[in-house]
């Protein structure tokens, strides 16, 4: 589960990375304007989203449309162990 959100929800900010957010709602501008109307969501960006930002702020581009930083490799050549 992920931890709670140590600042408040503001509606112009993505929650996971604390940059702009581009969302067209929260601009005042129509929702089929937004980036997110065009663009595929990362299942894992959105199952990254703390539960009391969920459905109330929008996550930016960069966080919605990557996929997580894949763990470096260990200082021994060896690859991470998979969760």
């Amino acid at each position: 589960m992920p931890a709670a959100l140590s600042t408040p929800l503001t509606p112009s900010v993505c929650p996971l990375c604390g940059q702009s957010n581009e969302c067209a709602i929260a601009a005042g501008r129509p929702a089929e304007s937004c980036w997110c109307m065009t663009q595929a969501i990362d299942p894992a960006a959105l199952a990254a989203l703390p539960q009391e930002a969920r459905s109330k702020v929008c996550i930016c581009a960069a966080c919605g449309t990557s996929a997580p930083v894949a763990q470096q490799p260990s200082a021994a050549g060896n690859p991470p162990s998979p969760i």
